[in-house]
């Protein structure tokens, strides 16, 4: 006997065979049972999920002798739905023309010779054309009495709406990935073929869903592996990445073992893999950590139990910010991939990303090596002497969020150098810095103090206490600083910016101006707006005032009073109209007009 694919050989004789479609299967038979049968059907769902399957049950069902008892005893699943004359099979893939259309409802025509039923199943409907569409209209809404049509596609956007009003409508789902591997260790136990779960479990998560799919697979990995499916034998011929390798990676991560990744990932290129292939394979590890940190996820892991174990231990190890942070990056680096030029060093930097995701600065290159366990503090920038040192200081956390922090982490978990030490931005303190403290912040931040375990970097209640009391006193320290605002100073400041300005336009204006202090706010008092403009466009001007008094929120008004500046009158101007006037105020410049006038032969224009 010539072999047979598993997914012909054991396709569904009975509804309740079908795997993972229980919602439609439950409806078609409680319609026939109470005799509510449609005269048209449409089945929609992805590919390789039981939709010819059911049209075909269906159509051996209602033309059985006594359907109800059929369904009862399964009697119809010997009938044989090949040799019936009742049941009439249209591709709409290659048959999608009108004359296709007009064919078959000639055949509606014509009653069945047997049974009580013709039916009509066309397959792939989407993809008849829109006059075939319009043709089919009127059959499909008023068939005759004994025609039933079952359409299945795979594209229900792409069917007409007045398609869609005429049929009664099913969606099938993908098939979980349980139910498959349930479905796929039955056909091995027949078969006699040896499986392993894990290797199933992969067979069933590349099917995507579709029990033709996972069938295929399963023919594939069987005829390769003879009699016995295993992880490896699976992971050899489908070309996909094993577990290991996220583990490990996963593991340099947690280490900050910049080396060890980028090595882990050249022995997967080596192997043959693209590299968004691994990206995507660890957007899917680090979910299953996800679904591993809490209870009611763990059930969605499909898994055997060695392999769960593995995610649960783990899981303990990694906190839920380097997850999210992983899972972000991953994702983006499997979006960027098709532009990248250099896509090998778009999956490297993606991982480096991944790896130093807890840090604030990338790390420097030392040699051939990546030292991620020092931190070096910014070089020093030169200051001016009259302006003050300032003194960086840890931004205190919400007591709250450290609290969950902490709680978070509980005596069970192991702690490891993945948690995430966040770092909020470092304010400014104007505060005098002695050369022995800043010494002391420096030996404190670059020379690492040597521990037996790794330390997590979560303070105690009362510290944080004390470090916010800290925080209130460089608070008032620093709004005590705060100069005074007086005349003598806006003006000593003003002349100093502009003796500096090299524009004589500009400089002039600020010369020009008058300058008052009222209530701690600097008022400046302008003949006009263009002066007005000019001056607002001098940014550093404002700056070097706030910056004088120490003042970032130091008012500074511009106003525009003609009446304080009495010297600067504007020049009334006569406007010249007639040829007379024109004439007169020429001779008014220059006296040799007339002259002029005279030796050319002028006349003055009336």
């Amino acid at each position: 006997m010539a072999y047979v694919v598993s997914a012909r050989k054991y396709r569904p004789q009975l509804f309740e065979d079908v795997v993972g479609q229980e919602h439609v299967t439950s409806t078609i038979k409680n319609a026939l049972l109470n005799d509510k049968l449609a005269h048209a059907f449409l089945f929609c769902g992805p590919r390789g999920v039981g939709k010819t399957t059911c049209a075909r049950l269906l159509a051996k069902v209602i033309n059985m002798p006594d359907p109800k008892q059929a369904i009862q005893d399964g009697s119809y699943a010997e009938s044989d739905i090949d040799i019936s004359l009742n049941i009439v099979e249209l591709d709409a893939a290659s048959n999608n023309s009108v004359e296709n259309i007009r064919t078959l409802i000639e055949q509606v025509r014509f009653q069945p010779q047997q049974g009580q039923y013709k039916v009509f199943i066309i397959d792939e409907v989407h993809m008849l054309s829109q006059a075939a569409f319009n043709a089919f209209l009127k059959t499909l809404e008023e068939p005759p009495p004994y025609a039933i049509f079952i359409l299945a596609t795979t594209e229900r956007h792409k069917i007409l709406p007045t398609i869609l009003s005429r049929c009664q409508l099913y969606d099938f789902r993908r098939i979980q990935i349980s139910d498959i591997i349930v479905q796929l260790e039955a056909i091995a136990a027949k078969e006699g073929i040896e499986t392993e779960h894990d290797a199933l479990y992969v067979i069933a998560e590349k099917a995507d869903g579709a029990m033709r799919d996972a069938l295929s697979i399963f023919d594939r990995i069987a005829s390769a592996s003879a009699s016995k499916i295993t992880l490896q034998s699976v992971v050899d011929n489908l070309n996909i990445l094993d577990f290991d390798y996220f583990f490990k990676a996963t593991e340099r991560i947690l280490e900050e073992d910049a080396t060890g990744l980028l090595l882990l990932i050249d022995q997967v290129l080596k192997n043959g893999f693209e590299g968004d292939t691994f990206m995507n394979g660890l957007a899917q590890h680090m979910r299953n950590l996800m679904y591993s940190k809490q209870e009611p996820t763990q059930k969605m892991l499909q898994m055997s139990d060695v392999l769960k174990d593995k995610y649960m231990n783990q899981s303990n190890a990694i906190s839920f910010g380097t997850i999210m942070t992983a899972l972000n990056l991953a994702n983006q680096a499997d979006l960027d991939y098709p532009k990248a030029k250099d896509k090998r060093l778009h999956v490297e930097v993606a991982l480096l990303k991944i790896c130093f995701a807890s840090r604030k600065a990338m790390p420097v290159m030392q040699g051939e090596n990546i030292q991620p366990t020092q931190k070096k503090t910014s070089p020093v920038r030169p200051q001016a002497t009259d302006a003050p040192k300032i003194v960086e200081r840890p931004t205190i956390q919400n007591p709250q969020s450290i609290t969950d922090t902490a709680s978070a982490n509980t005596p069970h978990t192991t702690p490891t150098k993945d948690i995430i030490k966040e770092e909020a931005p470092i304010p400014q303190v104007s505060e005098p810095a002695t050369p022995i403290e800043t010494a002391s912040i420096q030996n404190a931040i670059t020379t690492p103090k040597p521990t037996a375990a790794p330390i997590l970097n979560t303070p105690s209640i009362s510290s944080i206490e004390d470090l916010l009391k800290e925080a209130e006193v460089e608070i008032s320290s620093n709004e005590d600083a705060q100069k005074e605002v007086n005349i003598k100073d806006v003006d000593e400041v003003w002349n100093n910016y502009v003796s500096g300005i090299d524009s004589a336009t500009t400089s002039g204006i600020l010369n020009t101006v008058i300058r008052k202090v009222v209530d701690g706010k600097i008022l400046i008092s302008v003949p006009s707006n263009i002066a007005k403009e000019e001056i607002q466009q001098e940014a550093q001007l404002y700056a070097n005032l706030r910056d004088h008094f120490n003042q970032n929120d130091l008012e500074i008004k511009i106003d525009v009073d003609r009446t304080q500046f009495p010297d600067l009158v504007e020049a009334s101007t006569t406007k010249v109209v007639t040829p007379k006037e024109k004439y007169d105020h020429l001779k008014a410049l220059n006296p040799l007009v007339d002259q002029l006038i005279e030796k050319l032969d002028l006349k003055l224009d009336e």
